[in-house]
Order: C-alpha cells, then sequence, then structure tokens
C-alpha cells in the first residue's frame, strides 16, 4: 500500500467515535472538500480508499444518519445520503461549532480523509487537500494556522511541502504511526542527501584541483620550451618540479613537499609568478 494509503487507514482507526461532538466535527469537516457533493436532497461522498468510506459510514451511524446507500463503480466508492438541512461550518459559525482544539482537530482530520493526499516521502515533500470552495479552504487555512502549521494556498488547495511541517501536521491529526514513519524516512533522505552534497562539494573540488593543474603543468612546459625556466629562482623551479613530478597533488600537498614548508597560499603565489613570466 502507499505511504497515504496507510496513512488514512490509520486515521480512519481513531477510536473517538464516543464523542457525539468529535464526530459531528469530523463529518463536517468531510462535506466541505472537493470529493463530496451537496444538492438540496442528497449528499454524496466518493473514494478510492475502502477504510476511508467505512470510517465516513462510522459516522453516520453515530450521527444517527442510518438511510444511506454505498456504491462501488471500479476502484471508486460512494456513500449517498439524504440532505436534511445540515448546518455547514462557516466563518459566523466556526468559533460555535469548533469552540475547542479537539473538536478543530477533528474536523481537520476530515478535511483530509475526506479530500487530502500525501506523495510517497521517500521521492518527495507534498501534502494537499482540496476543498469545495475558496471560503472552505481558507477557514481550514486559518484553523491549521492556529495550531502553528503554515499551509500554502493556491485557490481550492491547501498544500504542504516542507518534511517537519508536514510531519507536525500527521501529529495533530492523531497520526501516531505515521509520524514515526514518515520521520524514518525523512531522516534517511537527509542522510543521502547529505551524502551527496559531500561528494558532489569533493567532486567539485577535485575537478578544480586537477584543471589548476593542468594549467599549470601547461605553464611550466612552456617556460621550458621559451628557455625562459633555467633562468628561474631556485623556489620557483623547485614547486615547478614538483607539479610536474605530482600532477593529481593539491597546493597543500605541495606545499609540504618543500624542502622548507609553505601553505596553499604561497604556493599559488608561486604559481602565479610562473604564469606572469610566460
Amino acid at each position: 500500500m502507499s505511504f497515504s494509503s496507510d496513512l488514512k487507514i490509520e486515521l480512519s482507526k481513531i477510536n473517538n467515535l464516543k464523542n457525539k461532538q468529535e464526530v459531528y466535527a469530523e463529518f463536517l469537516g468531510y462535506l466541505v472538500v472537493a470529493n463530496t457533493s451537496i444538492s438540496a436532497k442528497s449528499i454524496k461522498f466518493s473514494t478510492e480508499n475502502e477504510y476511508n468510506i467505512n470510517r465516513f459510514a462510522k459516522l453516520l451511524n453515530n450521527l444517527n444518519i442510518v438511510d444511506y446507500n454505498i456504491d462501488i463503480v471500479g476502484k471508486t466508492y460512494s456513500i449517498t445520503f439524504k440532505n436534511k438541512g445540515i448546518k455547514m461550518v462557516d466563518k459566523d459559525n466556526i468559533n460555535t461549532i469548533l469552540n475547542t482544539e479537539n473538536l478543530k482537530k477533528a474536523y481537520i482530520r476530515g478535511n483530509f480523509l475526506g479530500g487530502g493526499s500525501i506523495n510517497n516521502p521517500r521521492n518527495k515533500y507534498h501534502l494537499e487537500i482540496i476543498f469545495k470552495t475558496v471560503e472552505y479552504a481558507q477557514i481550514t487555512l486559518e484553523l491549521v494556522n492556529s495550531f502553528g502549521i503554515i499551509f500554502k494556498s493556491l485557490d481550492k488547495t491547501l498544500y504542504l511541502k516542507d518534511g517537519e511541517v508536514i510531519s507536525n501536521f500527521l501529529a495533530l491529526m492523531g497520526a501516531s504511526s505515521s509520524v514515526l514513519k514518515f520521520e524514518e524516512i525523512r531522516v534517511l533522505r537527509e542522510m543521502k542527501n547529505n551524502v551527496n552534497r559531500i561528494v558532489n562539494c569533493e567532486t567539485a573540488n577535485l575537478n578544480k584541483t586537477i584543471n589548476a593543474s593542468v594549467k599549470q603543468v601547461e605553464t611550466i612546459k612552456k617556460l621550458k620550451k621559451s628557455g625562459k625556466f633555467n633562468n628561474l629562482p631556485n623556489d620557483l623551479k623547485e614547486i615547478a618540479n614538483l607539479r610536474l613530478d605530482n600532477p593529481d597533488a593539491t597546493l597543500e600537498e605541495l606545499g609540504k613537499m618543500l624542502k622548507n614548508p609553505i601553505g596553499k597560499s604561497a604556493v599559488n603565489h608561486r604559481f602565479k609568478k610562473l604564469e606572469q613570466l610566460l
């Protein structure tokens, strides 16, 4: 199964169904996402996740909404029931309906279960929730912001691309097992990225050393061909001969090979003098 499916399975098993207020808040969270269609007569929620449709059915049963139908078309599960004038969350009643932290979390959990998805964190960090309207998206945006989790928004979609923030959001919804799995993957990714950065840095430094060495060897050969080499001061002859004998050595390594060792900058200074004599 995908990480997204595993996450929704965990969320769908959260055992808070005895708390009618939390059940109702989570139920309302489902109703405002794009996967739910609402008409004057009926409400229909669709999903490809079997655990998700079972969760929604449990919410309905706990709210004494038992007259519903579940249909399966291909991989899509749909649950339909009568619209009996359910009062949706809006900017005017949000603080009345969702008046505790637990109710806000339940509503947000319903948002994600109903219209959310998350990419495989091994590939990239991306979590999103798609809502029915921009207004519903903004309501949830303000709710998650109140918990210190800053989503980005694009029209009807809220999304996250930061690994740490996604981890915090999973914890907010109560997905403790998924948080542990996500963090394990995140640590491995960070380690891999750090190794890649080190390798890239070392490769860049090696290429820089090789390019500089090639240029220095060419300079020395030109000086020899022109007859100027024999007239060089001993310190320049010494560094030049070391370079010819050690084309792969760094400036620091060459400096240590001298009879009187010098630092990297002093070695570089000597090579610049050789270039100026061409």
